[in-house]
């Protein structure tokens, strides 16, 4: 079965830091593009940040610019989102999904989503 899991998610104080895995089972995470997106309680999905099958390309939101890292190790099948300097508006469910294109418009056209993991961010 071909799927897509993050972890890493957790309770975390501001100015914290976490790194979010997704990890690919059942096809080669390399082939496709990554895009991380976030939904908080009572709000739309939204991009965070998308990253080239190579890792070359790189995009990332203005809310997140500076403080946010992705990065991906093919031989790993896995892609990771480096989150520092976390604030409380950082709280939502963090979902990985994959596409053979880099960061499409339309997000329902990924292939595959991970299931999410929660991040929250509170003193």
């Amino acid at each position: 079965q071909s799927q897509l899991v993050e972890s890493g998610g957790g309770l975390v104080q501001p100015g914290g830091s976490l790194r979010l895995s997704c990890a690919a089972s059942g096809f080669t995470l390399g082939y496709y593009a990554i895009g991380w997106f976030r939904q908080a309680p009572g709000k739309e999905r939204e991009g965070v940040s998308c990253i080239s099958r190579s890792g070359r390309s790189i995009n990332y939101a203005d809310s997140v610019k500076g403080r946010f890292t992705v990065s991906r190790d093919n031989t790993k099948n896995t892609v990771y989102l480096q989150m520092n300097s976390l604030k409380p508006e950082d709280t939502a469910v963090y979902y990985c999904a994959a596409d053979t294109r880099f960061c499409p418009n339309d997000i329902h056209t990924y292939d595959y989503w991970g299931q999410g993991t929660q991040v929250t961010v509170s003193s």
